[in-house]
């Protein structure tokens, strides 16, 4: 059986950021084994957005960081050739009376004490920086002028290139079937290649994760959720990429917005979407009527909209826990083994920060910020991260 310190069940943005972080922290002998290829998972459905705003301080923490090295991308890699396709356009977020405005107001306050740059600002300047939408009903817009988008495909296979140059090992299309155990420590897994023995197992298994409560005989509280993703062509309103993404909370479904291909409007909601009975990342039906439902709430916000064309449109699903935050780090009192599951829609954005945090504690390192928010216990202690805005990717 090959031995291994450390191995990494996953090899989507997440497992490939924590292959990264472990080899560039001095650990020598990774393996990290994924069922498909290189973030063709759910990483490859990502919309991409990046973001610091978030009501949950820890996940603020996380974001800055990880936005750091989404700006330095190359830098942070190492790698003159790396590239995460960043397109730095801003963020805009509003809210109009109601009981979005005070959460936006506190989670706003919020990034300014902490040293990020956001700035409060009129519907006249909301307007020129997007002028395609309206603003008439927002009593309160945040906008970060250090934020965009990017590509979660890019990110992931950039980890993964940086990974192996440092000596990781990934194996693709190999399946983990079980794990093997000596009393409470973790010792191993069995795959569809063999057995492998190792020190530490760390797992980013995504909505793939109640496979692992099931060999380890512990609940771990996540589901699959599926969310649609629309791209909207409009001939006289085009959404370019130097308009900033947008979050409009006013809206029913929470909208996000961003530039698509320079032209096209992508377009997804921000709330509670459809529970799948199992994990599975083929695409589902998307109906007229939640076309339709989507379209007339854009419309509202983008007017030349209601005459709009649905250019194309996909699926992508959620790994989501009960409060919409992760968790990470130790599982009850097994031994041996780290998780990041739970990712409910913030994987991509804080996939760096997160990376590095699991690495430093899978290496018994102080990590850059704490897990104890995160921890699995706070299910049954009540101590849940609910978000300022209610269940839903904001958080």
């Amino acid at each position: 059986m090959s031995h291994y310190d450390f191995i990494v069940i996953g090899a989507g943005v997440i497992g490939t950021s924590v292959a990264h972080h472990l080899a560039a922290l001095g650990a020598q002998s990774v393996l990290v084994i994924e069922q498909g290829t290189i973030g063709a998972g759910t990483t490859s459905q990502s919309s991409g957005l990046l973001r610091t705003h978030y009501s949950v301080r820890q996940n603020v923490e996380l974001a800055r960081a990880s936005w750091w090295a989404f700006n330095n991308f190359a830098d942070y890699l190492g790698d003159d050739e790396a590239s995460c396709g960043l397109v730095k356009c801003g963020y805009l977020i509003c809210a109009p009376d109601g009981d979005k405005l005070e959460p936006l107001r506190a989670s706003l306050a919020a990034q300014q004490d902490m040293g990020i740059e956001v700035q409060l600002i009129g519907k006249d300047e909301a307007h020129e920086r997007l002028p395609i939408a309206h603003f008439d009903d927002a009593a309160l817009i945040g906008y970060e002028p250090e934020a965009g988008f990017a590509d979660a495909y890019l990110v992931a296979t950039g980890f993964a290139r940086s990974a192996r140059r440092r000596g990781v090992k990934i194996m693709e299309g190999v399946t983990v079937t079980g794990i093997v155990r000596e009393g409470r420590r973790i010792a191993g897994v069995t795959t569809s290649a063999g057995n492998f023995s190792c020190g530490t197992l760390i797992s980013t298994q995504n909505i793939w994760t109640p496979e692992l409560a099931g060999w380890i005989g512990v609940p771990l509280p996540v589901k699959p959720e599926r969310h649609t993703v629309l791209a909207l062509e409009c001939d006289n309103a085009a959404y370019s990429f130097k308009m900033p993404a947008f979050k409009d909370l006013g809206s029913d479904g929470m909208l996000y917005y961003r530039s698509y291909g320079g032209s096209q409007m992508l377009v997804s909601e921000g709330v509670v979407g459809e529970t799948l009975n199992s994990p599975e990342t083929e695409q589902g039906d998307i109906s007229l009527d939640y076309v339709a439902e989507v379209g007339a709430q854009v419309a509202e916000r983008f007017p030349a909209y209601e005459a709009a064309g649905l250019a194309s449109s996909w699926t992508g699903v959620y790994d989501v826990t009960p409060d919409w935050n992760p968790v990470l780090g130790k599982v009850g009192d097994i031994e041996g083994l780290v998780v990041g599951f739970g990712f409910s829609g913030h994987g991509f954005k804080l996939s760096p920060g997160i990376g590095k945090i699991l690495a430093q504690h899978a290496l018994g390192l102080p990590t850059d910020v704490s897990l104890a928010p995160y921890a699995l216990d706070r299910f049954a202690s009540g101590a849940l991260l609910v978000g300022k805005y209610g269940s839903g990717a904001v958080s």
